[in-house]
């Protein structure tokens, strides 16, 4: 049963509870007033509807806040019960006084219909409105625990997805941080190798240029050593030009001496008494020409004609050009 059909049920009780009262207290008040008119005096006889609809009244209050008490499920206590039997034996004394004053048994049965069906709609009313509460109760806890359920199912789904979040985003996190300590090791590595290229970079340029150096020294001891050497070789040179030159001056002075001493002796010999040889002839003139005399000198101590000593002059110049023009 949904909560629709509970409040349908409600209504329903109650409308029929409210007809049941109301025809109750009409027919009591029907019932009554003749009861009261006959045991009232005649001047009060206008107040005999008062006590039916008094008692009316009370029954009517006892339902009304009966019907409320039961809808908040709630429990007036003792002195609601002791009202709602009262009123409703006063109800049913009244409606049946007449026909009992009278030995009407017929008359007590039909007139306590209303009466005992009034007592026993407002308890069955009270049982039927606490069991619809109950069932409301009911259906609203169930509502309740269902609305709790899904209440804690959505939170335990939000804790989940937030959880899930907060473990991607851990994840994430970890990921980003393992990729910062992957990068930051990657550039560590970098920074490394590049420091390392540096360093080897540097000891290359530092060995290139001590090489260079090295090199640069070499050169220029080899420079020294090949200035010294050509200092050395220039002085040796000199030295030998010096010496080349003392000994061709040596020579020519000795060859002078020679060839002064030549000439003194051919000088010193004189023309021979008659023609040499000609062997020795040509020795004598190319002696004459070596000491620089004349051809006529020389074919007076040869002994040999002017153009015969010419002739070999000129054999001799010939020679001696030849060697120069080689």
């Amino acid at each position: 049963m949904n909560r629709v059909q509970i409040r349908s049920s409600e209504r329903a009780l109650s409308v029929g509870t409210w007809l049941i009262v109301g025809g109750a207290m009409l027919y009591s008040v029907l019932t009554v007033t003749p009861l009261m008119a006959a045991h009232t005096p005649t001047e009060w006889r206008w107040t005999a509807p008062i006590l039916p609809l008094v008692v009316d009244a009370a029954v009517v209050i006892v339902v009304r806040l009966d019907s409320v008490l039961a809808r908040l499920g709630g429990h007036g206590g003792a002195w609601p019960v002791a009202l709602r039997w009262m009123t409703g034996t006063m109800t049913l004394a009244l409606n049946i006084g007449v026909s009992a004053l009278a030995g009407d048994l017929v008359g007590v049965a039909v007139h306590s219909v209303a009466p005992l069906l009034l007592i026993v709609t407002a308890e069955a009313g009270l049982a039927y409105r606490r069991a619809l509460t109950a069932a409301v109760l009911a259906v609203e806890a169930r509502k309740r625990a269902e609305q709790e359920a899904r209440e804690r199912a959505a939170a335990e789904r939000e804790e989940n997805r937030l959880r899930a979040a907060r473990e991607q985003r851990e994840h994430e996190a970890a990921i980003a941080r393992e990729q910062r300590e992957h990068e930051a090791t990657l550039a560590q590595k970098e920074a490394d190798r590049q420091d390392r290229i540096r360093r080897e970079e540097q000891a290359r340029v530092e060995a290139a240029e001590r090489a260079e150096r090295e090199a640069a020294e070499h050169r220029e001891q080899v420079r020294e050593q090949q200035q010294a050497e050509r200092e050395r070789l220039e002085l040796q040179a000199a030295q030998q030009r010096e010496l080349k030159v003392k000994e061709q001056a040596e020579r020519e002075r000795r060859e002078q001496e020679r060839i002064e001493r030549e000439r003194a002796e051919l000088l010193a010999a004189g023309p021979p008494a008659e023609k040499l040889p000609e062997d020795r002839a040509r020795a004598v003139v190319q002696s004459a020409f070596t000491a620089g005399l004349a051809v006529r000198v020389a074919a007076e101590l040869s002994g040999w004609s002017v153009g015969w000593a010419s002739a070999r002059y000129q054999e001799l110049r010939d020679a001696n050009t030849a060697p120069a023009l080689g």
